[in-house]
């Protein structure tokens, strides 16, 4: 077989590979799936399984927001304490993937918001973005804008830590699969290392068909 018609049979056998595609193109039914609703986070949703979910999380930090808020210790003092909350230490030895500062970010956000100056709160999150902009100012590379420079960033007196553990069971025969979950926020003094306030979130849900958390 010449070059010229070596080619020419390849032509042929791409051309036939692409016309395979299109007309199985046109044999795929692309017709409309199921519309996207919005739902309430605050309540189930239509996809739900046996960890933890959104109402749960609404749920679990508007509870332990109030509860912290009623804590002398941390939103009593004449001098508001300052706070560190993020998932820095914040573990997760459950069965169930779960995004931790889905969880720290939502409670600092509206304790923040509902301790109206009983608290402050310290962003330990971006520690390196304070510390950069601290830098820049002192090295004259930026002006020393409107608020006045202090010998150091603020120290915690508290910082939350947390853990998340769960408990399955399954049943082999029906499928019926059961989780029992367990959440515990504390608020340790960073000095002592006194436990200055603590509570748990806990749950258990069955079912039969779970579902994939993501």
């Amino acid at each position: 077989m010449g070059q010229k018609s070596g080619r020419s049979w390849r032509n042929g056998l791409v051309l036939a590979a692409v016309g395979g595609m299109l007309a199985g193109c046109a044999g795929v039914d692309n017709s409309r799936g199921t519309p996207t609703v919005y739902s309430d986070p605050g309540s189930p949703g239509p996809v739900q399984g046996v960890g933890i979910e959104s109402q749960d999380i609404v749920s679990m930090t508007d509870q332990m927001m109030r509860d912290m808020l009623s804590e002398p210790r941390l939103a009593g003092r004449k001098t508001p304490p300052n706070v560190i909350i993020d998932d820095e230490y914040f573990s997760n030895d459950s069965t169930w993937r779960a995004d931790k500062k889905v969880i720290t970010e939502r409670l600092r956000v509206n304790l923040n918001r509902a301790a109206k100056g009983r608290m402050v709160f310290i962003a330990r999150h971006v520690a390196a973005m304070v510390e950069n902009e601290r830098a820049l100012k002192r090295e004259g590379r930026v002006d020393k804008g409107t608020l006045s420079m202090t010998a150091a960033s603020k120290g915690g007196d508290y910082r939350m830590d947390g853990h998340i553990g769960s408990v399955d069971t399954l049943n082999p025969r029906t499928g019926m699969k059961s989780r029992y979950s367990q959440i515990s926020f504390e608020m340790v003094d960073l000095e002592t290392g006194e436990i200055v306030w603590s509570n748990i979130y806990e749950m258990q849900k069955s079912g039969q068909d779970d579902i994939i958390y993501r």
